[in-house]
């Protein structure tokens, strides 16, 4: 049994409901993704299903049971690995947030515009204040891509580019296979990554990541 403080992650079984997966697999296949591209962004801002998910009470309260103060949705994407949209990610970690407009604080930046967006790397402090949940709506296995993690890896901090394979312990990486409505609780700067599919079976996948962290006034999260 992983634990999220110590192994940087967490595995919850059914979730939701098999008829809940369901309803959200009919709604986000009317949005077809682009040749070669495996993901939506703010996908919460164009299915309502995904919206009413993401500021659910099963959500919530699996992100609170991991922060103080009441969580707020930092980020949501949508993930649909198939055989016309197939990719493998390296090892890495998830370092980087999108908010509304930049400021000047300590330890924020670089920042750059993205989609409209500003997006910046914070602290370290500020990635301990969040946490990841992603939603399986298909099985997750090693034949069709699943994340697999460095377990307790979150514990090094943040890790320069060029030395993240040093800390790749084949002896500690766990492949998180789970069913479909189950969920992975990571940190997102947890070592992770996912290997190419190599079956015919799609791998869909909401990646929601919330925090508690107190942001300047006038400024939120670029959901």
């Amino acid at each position: 049994m992983m634990h999220l403080d110590v192994d940087g992650f967490a595995v919850i079984e059914r979730l939701l409901s098999v008829h809940d997966t369901e309803l959200l697999c009919a709604s986000l296949d009317t949005h077809a993704l682009a040749p070669k591209r495996g993901g939506i962004r703010r996908i919460e801002q164009r299915v309502p299903e995904v919206n009413a998910l993401a500021h659910g009470l099963p959500l919530m309260r699996v992100a609170q049971s991991h922060l103080v103060a009441p969580p707020q949705l930092v980020r949501a994407i949508y993930f649909d690995k198939s055989p016309g949209n197939n990719w493998l990610v390296t090892w890495h970690q998830d370092r980087t947030v999108a908010v509304s407009d930049r400021f000047d604080q300590v330890g924020w930046g670089p920042w750059s515009l993205k989609a409209g967006a500003w997006h910046v790397q914070p602290p370290i402090d500020v990635l301990e204040q969040m946490v990841t949940i992603r939603v399986h709506l298909d099985a997750a296995t090693r034949a069709n891509g699943c994340l697999k993690i460095v377990r307790g890896s979150h514990h090094l901090g943040l890790i320069e580019t060029d030395r993240v394979r040093d800390h790749v312990d084949p002896a500690r990486v766990v492949y998180c296979e789970a069913g479909a409505g189950s969920v992975v609780v990571m940190r997102p700067h947890v070592l992770h990554a996912s290997e190419k599919s190599v079956t015919h079976a799609r791998r869909r996948v909401l990646h929601f990541e919330f925090s508690d962290y107190p942001l300047p006034d006038g400024i939120g999260w670029a959901t």
